[in-house]
């Protein structure tokens, strides 16, 4: 006989247990497992006054917003819809059935507040790497570095050329993220990456770099840095920076330190591509950092026009002399042009009489050969390739490549709600958490044990 569905939706009392709801493979289950926020109240304690009415939790809070990073909501109103709906959510929020949602507008005060006051972001994603690392998920031995481009909040329509942005203006009659660039001229993942003016700014969010790196339409973006271990892709640091290349590398290096002050963990290989590859970050990982840079050597020295190259002289360090092909010697005066370049030049009278000349200077005089004042740290890293562990380190890149692209296509983080370095920051961090918290569960995690049940 056909079954008909109840009409009558009265009923006074339920005997219901939440947790029953929710499929024991759910991945919230696995991510409740793994994630610890027990510190989160004492450590917030400060920021909260004594008196006045009870606020919202800011644990529930920080669960509702890693609940819409790690199912890829992209708004908080919708996270609140939702949790409002959805019983594994509320489950993960802790939240029973009766309980109310909060409103969306409250987690705009939060984090522009009490949130970056105590940076509980930062923390809450520095515990989940140290579950990583208990868990087993971080060998310490290879470390991959990277930068992504993600879409600004900001609108080409109602920008300004680059000349015409001030930024001798008053702080207090700016909007929050103005203030917010306005503080960041000094560093060096911002202000102080470059001091080319860019041909666009947009007043909304001057922090954004207008590019046109993805050869195609140009637009304003930020740059999300990730540091992963290369044993299984774990986010160990992540870093909002200007989208060139300078602020790229000034933000691994903040990573790199970070990461070994934070956890105590310093890699013995590095592995990234070209824009990694130039003689001052190559110099810092071989000379101050004792890292291997596995890493492809930016090298412009290569000649197509017949000639002999750079690499067809022999540097013997010993006597700081280069050997050229004809045998003789190319010594150097030790001045340092443009602050990073020696010029070491063959004598006149050697290049008038050898037959190799139109090989080597045919329009000038004599030879003369340019060496970076890093060029030792450069030859360390040239001796890296071609071996295989090298070919293992371009394998392993891969893994942050993926990482990327799960957030972008998983995640759907392709363009930013928030504005400002700080907005970015908040954003990306959040994004590695939940990154993170979806990794640890798929590897590690078990399954919590039963809850008692409940009458309400």
């Amino acid at each position: 006989m056909m079954g008909r569905l109840k009409s009558d939706q009265g009923q006074l009392f339920y005997e219901f247990d939440l947790s029953d709801a929710i499929p024991e493979d759910h991945l919230v289950r696995k991510i409740d497992t793994a994630l610890d926020l027990s510190w989160l109240r004492s450590d917030l304690a400060p920021h909260y006054s004594s008196t006045g009415r009870p606020s919202i939790d800011p644990e529930l809070m920080i669960r509702m917003l890693i609940v819409g990073y790690v199912f890829a909501i992209r708004s908080e109103r919708l996270i609140c819809r939702e949790v409002q709906a959805n019983l594994a959510y509320r489950w993960f929020c802790k939240l029973g059935i009766e309980d109310a949602v909060p409103d969306h507008s409250a987690f705009s005060r939060a984090r522009n507040e009490r949130f970056r006051e105590a940076d509980v972001f930062r923390r809450v994603f520095e515990r989940v790497v140290e579950a990583c690392i208990a868990g087993g998920l971080v060998g310490g031995e290879g470390f991959a570095v990277d930068a992504s481009l993600i879409a600004a909040d900001a609108n080409k329509q109602r920008s300004i050329a680059g000349q015409d942005w001030r930024r001798d203006r008053d702080p207090a009659r700016s909007s929050r993220a103005v203030k917010e660039y306005l503080t960041t001229l000094d560093d060096t993942a911002w202000g102080a990456a470059s001091d080319v003016i860019p041909k666009f700014v947009s007043p909304s969010d001057p922090a954004a770099q207008w590019t046109g790196a993805h050869k195609g339409p140009a637009f304003f973006a930020y740059s999300d840095n990730y540091l992963i271990d290369v044993k299984f892709g774990v986010i160990l640091d992540v870093e909002a920076s200007r989208a060139i290349r300078q602020a790229e590398v000034g933000a691994a290096k903040t990573m790199i330190e970070r990461t070994e002050e934070r956890f105590g963990l310093k890699p013995e290989r590095l592995v990234g591509d070209t824009a990694f590859g130039a003689a001052p970050m190559l110099n810092w990982l071989v000379e101050e950092k004792g890292i291997a840079p596995h890493v492809s050597v930016s090298d412009k020295s290569k000649r197509d026009d017949g000639t002999f190259s750079r690499s067809d002289f022999r540097y013997d360090p010993t006597a700081d002399v280069y050997h050229c092909p004809g045998g003789k010697q190319l010594g150097t005066s030790g001045t340092v042009h443009e602050g990073k370049t020696l010029l070491y030049r063959a004598s006149k009278l050697d290049c008038e009489v050898c037959p190799l000349k139109p090989q080597c200077c045919p329009k000038e005089p004599s030879r003369k050969i340019p060496r970076d004042i890093h060029e030792h740290a450069r030859d360390v890293a040239r001796s890296f390739a071609g071996t295989e562990a090298f070919e293992q380190s371009r394998r392993q890149r891969k893994k942050i490549e993926m990482r990327f692209a799960h957030l972008k296509r998983i995640l759907r983080l392709g363009r930013l709600r928030l504005r400002g370095p700080r907005g970015a920051q908040d954003e990306f961090v959040l994004a590695a958490i939940a990154q993170n918290l979806r990794r640890l569960a798929s590897l590690v995690a078990r399954p919590p044990p039963a809850h008692a049940p409940c009458i309400a």
